[in-house]
């Protein structure tokens, strides 16, 4: 019961009370009169609180890890502030009595520190405040300006580069937010330093302007009214005035050391004394030159010898360690590989050694480097991370991160895309070149070298940038590399999206359905169907341009057919009928006209006929009767394409699947769709019926 009571009531000093308790102490400060013991202890506390805060801005090994300094700078200087005001009053009321009218504190930096001589407590205070202020402060002030400043236009490019780490996959999302964090984090902290080096210089300024006040009106008080000499007045608050100063400019002094120290401290993790003492004495010959210039200045004579010569000798010394540390280090790296490489090749290959293959690759000759390097004003980075959000918004699932490479084995112009190691794509570019396609009807002929458009097959021309708009006027399409990089890249994503969905995305697209409708989820998988199951009715559905977007329709259709009839094929079908409003769209636009082209009836008895009776769906037709249908078929589609309409064939549902694969690579224009896929608003207009 004890402990809970305390650490109750640490919970509600830490989150509720510690900082109005602090501003309202402040703010009793300057308002109540403090004795002197209490104006003591608070002059030591803040002593050791600018002791700590220095010291914790030397030992911290990055500033962001002491990102609540400005708060806390702020913080120490009302409390600096608060207690010049306090023992101002003091001062002025019981200066008149002696110098320990203000405290020991006071008293003992007056005489102490300065001798109880006033003239030099001027100096001394004089010289604190020149070092504070036009040293220490106004650099750190300068420091944090630039910082502030240089860190929030470098924001852009980071977060770019980012952006390029991530879409190359060197990187996962969970880095990439981290590092955004961090950005953040500190332009927020140079942002705040930038105002917080405001507080110290202020503070330094206040201090001087105290000391003349505390001095002019002490005297006045102690000469008017309390009937002093004025040699009295002046030893009594002079010494008070330039205790109560020194006793404020040494944390305040502290302080901005702090501020300056955390300002020019490396953003590299790594202690502020390990990481002068690696820079400083890096090499060996800066001590040993330093060395032997202070051991000639210390064999002239009349100079102090013992001190220089002594200097000279530790100089010397510390360059031979160095000298000898980094000799046997280098000795060491070179003799590691000769004894490590022999165990290194008899020692029984693991798993470790085998590298997985990428899911999305991009592999490049090394003249198409400088188009992914963004210090060479490279570009496909930026395009191949929008098409993959593209891909990934219409689709519905994340598309994998794209890894580039560089392979020595490629043609330096050529440029390869693989899918889990399988080459799905290559061709080679011109860099230096505009790629001008032919979209079928041009008016002239252009000068460069023939090829072909790596996407699409499309006849092509590479040429020369100047000839764009000579070209765009011919009624070519003129693109860029990037952009013919980027295109057959997106047409080989979208074509192969069904390979790319793995049981990884299906169970993340389940997880993020299972925060809005978590009971159509709860029991799913592997009560109802296996997850396996559920990939494999998405690959179908992928595999035929079906975006699975709406994912809680189909995983409703799934669930319900699931129960029925287990077979991925019986539940695709299914899914198909519940997802026809979107499948009709996707085709055919908003358009309540709906043309259609039908087989004869003939031909669908025979097609069914040959189903039913081999039960195979991977039936072969006679090569005839294939051969005619599909020539029907594609002159068909062709028409439909000339006339500015969709080609839509629609059949019966035990067809449906057969076909679609029958004509999937050889007329991908035509869609397939089977009676029961068309929703009931539609108006049906038969354009075509295809025969034997």
């Amino acid at each position: 019961m004890d402990n809970d009571f305390f650490s109750r009531i640490k919970t509600l000093i830490n989150g509720n009370v510690a900082a109005p308790m602090v501003l309202v102490a402040l703010l009793a400060m300057v308002v109540v009169p403090l004795p002197p013991f209490m104006l003591d202890l608070l002059f030591s506390f803040n002593i050791a609180l600018s002791l700590t805060i220095m010291l914790a801005s030397i030992y911290v090994l990055k500033p962001l890890h002491f990102a609540a300094f400005p708060s806390i700078l702020l913080i120490a200087t009302l409390l600096r502030l608060a207690l010049n005001v306090a023992s101002t009053r003091i001062v002025l009321l019981e200066g008149h009595t002696g110098t320990n009218a203000a405290g020991n504190v006071i008293e003992a930096f007056g005489e102490f520190v300065i001798g109880g001589n006033y003239t030099v407590g001027f100096v001394v205070f004089a010289i604190l405040v020149i070092i504070n202020f036009v040293v220490v402060t106004k650099g750190a002030t300068r420091i944090a300006e630039v910082s502030a400043r240089f860190t929030l236009d470098s924001m852009p490019g980071k977060q770019m580069a980012i952006d390029a780490d991530l879409n190359a996959g060197l990187i996962d999302q969970d880095e990439a937010r981290n590092r955004r964090e961090e950005i953040m984090q500190e332009a927020d902290f140079y942002g705040s330093m930038d105002g917080a080096s405001k507080f110290v210089r202020g503070d330094a300024v206040a201090g001087i302007l105290i000391l003349f006040i505390n001095i002019i009106g002490g005297f006045i008080i102690g000469v008017a009214q309390h009937d002093l000499t004025f040699a009295e007045a002046a030893h009594n608050y002079t010494l008070l005035t330039i205790g109560d100063g020194l006793v404020a400019q040494i944390p305040s002094l502290l302080l901005a050391s702090a501020a300056g120290l955390l300002v020019t401290r490396s953003t590299k993790e790594q202690d502020m004394g390990e990481q002068i003492v690696s820079q400083l004495l890096k090499d060996p010959k800066t001590l040993a030159v330093t060395s032997t210039i202070i051991g000639s200045m210390g064999l002239i004579p009349g100079m102090p010898n013992v001190p220089f010569l002594l200097l000279a000798f530790m100089g010397a010394g510390g360059a031979w360690l160095i000298a000898q540390r980094q000799k046997t280090a280098t000795q060491a790296a070179t003799q590691a590989p000769a004894e490590t490489e022999i165990p290194r090749e008899q020692r029984e290959l693991d798993w470790d050694d085998l590298s997985p293959v990428d899911p999305v690759g991009l592999e490049i000759g090394y003249r198409l480097i400088p188009l992914v390097d963004k210090n060479q004003g490279g570009q496909l980075m930026g395009r191949i991370k929008g098409i993959r959000k593209k891909i990934s918004q219409e689709l519905g699932f994340l598309i994998p991160p794209v890894h580039i490479r560089d392979n020595l084995d490629l043609a330096p112009t050529a440029y390869q895309i693989t899918l889990f190691g399988v080459i799905f794509g290559e061709a080679e570019i011109y860099p230096d070149r505009m790629m001008a396609i032919n979209p079928g009807q041009v008016f002239g002929e252009l000068e460069g070298i023939k090829s072909q458009d790596p996407a699409f097959g499309l006849d092509a021309v590479w040429i020369e940038s100047n000839q764009r708009e000579h070209a765009q006027a011919q009624g070519y399409t003129v693109v860029d590399v990037d952009t013919v990089i980027a295109t057959h890249l997106s047409k080989i994503l979208q074509n192969h999206a069904h390979e790319l969905l793995g049981r990884e995305e299906v169970q993340q697209l389940l997880d993020n359905l299972s925060k809005s409708t978590p009971k159509l989820v709860e029991g799913l998988v592997p009560d109802t169907i296996p997850l396996g199951g559920i990939q494999k009715v998405l690959q179908n559905l992928l595999e035929e341009n079906i975006p699975v977007r709406d994912i809680r329709t189909i995983i409703e259709s799934i669930s319900e057919q699931a129960i029925r009839n287990p077979d991925p094929d019986a539940i695709t079908a299914s899914t198909r009928v519940a997802l026809s409003h979107s499948i009709i769209q996707h085709i055919n636009g908003i358009k309540s006209d709906l043309p259609i082209i039908t087989l004869d009836p003939e031909l669908e008895q025979i097609l069914l006929q040959t189903l039913n009776t081999t039960g195979d769906t991977n039936v072969s037709l006679e090569p005839g009767l294939a051969e005619n249908m599909h020539k029907n078929l594609n002159e068909v589609a062709q028409r439909q394409e000339m006339a500015g309409e969709s080609a839509i064939l629609v059949v019966q549902a035990g067809l449906r699947s057969w076909i679609a694969r029958f004509i999937r690579h050889s007329i991908p224009s035509l869609n397939v769709l089977s009676y029961n896929e068309i929703p009931d608003n539609k108006q049906i207009r038969i354009v075509a019926n295809v025969g034997r």
